[in-house]
C-alpha cells in the first residue's frame, strides 16, 4: 500500500516561490510516473506536471517555464518547485503516483497566491 502525503502550501505573493513535497510511504521506486494536479473552486482538477520513472516531464503550458518537478529517491520525496506565482495558480494541490497501474493520490495541500 502506498500513502502520499503533501506538504508546502501556504500563502505567498504574486512572483513569490514556493516548495511542495510530497512524501510516499511504501515503496515507489516501480512506479510508471508521478504528478502534481490541481483543483481551483468551481474547476476540474487538472495536470501541473508530470514525470516518469524514465526522468521525462511534462508541463502544463500555464507553468511551462516557472515550475519544476523532481524526485529524490532516497527520501521518496516528489517535489515542485513553483517560481513566479500568479494569482491563477491559486488552487489545491494534489500528488498522484502510478505504480503497477494503480494511481494513489494525496489528500492535497493549499496553495494561494495573493498580494
Amino acid at each position: 500500500q502506498v500513502r502520499l502525503v503533501e506538504s508546502g502550501g501556504g500563502l505567498v505573493q504574486p512572483g513569490g516561490s514556493l516548495r511542495l513535497s510530497c512524501a510516499a510511504s511504501g515503496t515507489i521506486f516501480n512506479f510508471s510516473n508521478m504528478g502534481w494536479y490541481r483543483q481551483a473552486p468551481g474547476k476540474e482538477r487538472e495536470l501541473v506536471a508530470l514525470i516518469t520513472n524514465g526522468g521525462s516531464t511534462n508541463f502544463a503550458d500555464a507553468v511551462r517555464g516557472r515550475f519544476t518537478i523532481s524526485i529524490e529517491n532516497a527520501k521518496n520525496t516528489i517535489s515542485l518547485q513553483m517560481n513566479s506565482l500568479k494569482p491563477e495558480d491559486t488552487a489545491v494541490y494534489y500528488c498522484r503516483a502510478n505504480i503497477r497501474l494503480t494511481n494513489y493520490w494525496g489528500q492535497g495541500t493549499q496553495v494561494t497566491v495573493s498580494s
